[in-house]
């Protein structure tokens, strides 16, 4: 498939770009302060369709929501704000609500997996994640994670809902209320959700880089008897981390050593490609062959 070059219409760097649901649309971060929003089609044109301005420094992460929740976007910035955009008529953004919780940098947001609601998880420079869950008159609770990475939170990533194993498991399991995130204490740490109150679940923390965490994912399981959480780091590696059953240890395997700072990792919806977005300018795609190694399938041009 041919790439597609898109304008985004910014005048300073893009920091991400996220795709809607349906793939017919994307949204971009830029240090400009704005976010735009840019149809995208099969027939390789691009039509520039809002601006969102909202922001007093450089927007770091864009995210749209499931769309049953209706359309709705969530923004995060250097200005310690996160702001939820919902459309009403097409193409007209507004601010539905303003979190200004943090009191530095928010570096990553993440929505939930549909099934745990309208939730957003924010990590920031601050040391903390905060969690909002919309409530159905509108109003927002909020949980936290107090000094989840004491430097500074970099990424957070959503377990999937459904419990590794639940396929070949018995029956319908509550779904799973986890988080991964990574930090500049060069760590990795699971959360989970323990009566209201969220509560480390690895010990101790996930540790093989030995400079910043960049991003973590968390891939989808599909239901199939393992965890697995990527990380990228500073330190130009890639670890993929594994875990066959809740209370086990986490188990690290260096994918690869890239040689540049690793910027951002992604997994496909069914979670056996991973994509790597390193600082030598190059997205590199991977899976797991059988006999459980990493192997490279192609770098995208």
């Amino acid at each position: 498939m041919p790439a597609q070059k898109i304008e985004t219409g910014h005048n300073d760097t893009v920091h991400d770009v996220s795709m809607d649901y349906y793939g017919k649309r994307v949204a971009t971060a830029s240090s400009d302060t704005t976010v735009n929003i840019i149809g995208v089609s099969n027939n390789s044109n691009s039509q520039y369709l809002a601006t969102l301005s909202g922001h007093q420094g450089p927007v770091w992460q864009v995210s749209w929501a499931h769309p049953k929740f209706g359309s709705i976007l969530a923004s995060c910035s250097y200005d310690g704000r996160v702001i939820i955009w919902k459309e009403g008529n097409q193409n007209e953004w507004t601010q539905a609500h303003v979190f200004t919780e943090h009191k530095s940098s928010v570096n990553s947001i993440a929505w939930a997996p549909h099934e745990l609601g309208l939730c957003l998880a924010c990590g920031s420079s601050d040391g903390n994640i905060s969690v909002f869950t919309a409530r159905s008159d509108g109003s927002w609770d909020t949980t936290r994670i107090d000094q989840a990475h004491p430097l500074g939170v970099t990424s957070v990533s959503w377990a999937p809902s459904m419990a590794p194993g639940a396929l070949v498991g018995s029956g319908m399991l509550d779904p799973v209320q986890k988080l991964a995130s990574g930090g500049c204490d060069n760590t990795v740490k699971v959360w989970k959700l323990y009566n209201g109150n969220w509560k480390m679940d690895c010990f101790p923390a996930l540790q093989m880089h030995n400079d910043w965490v960049r991003d973590v994912a968390w891939a989808p399981n599909l239901g199939l008897p393992k965890s697995t959480i990527a990380s990228a780091s500073q330190d130009g590696t890639v670890v993929i981390w594994t875990v066959a059953k809740d209370g086990d240890q986490w188990e690290g395997k260096v994918l690869k050593d890239f040689k540049s700072p690793v910027w951002r990792v992604s997994w496909s919806l069914t979670g056996n490609l991973l994509a790597v977005a390193s600082g030598d300018n190059n997205v590199t795609l991977w899976k797991e062959a059988v006999d459980g190694e990493w192997e490279q399938v192609t770098t995208v041009d």
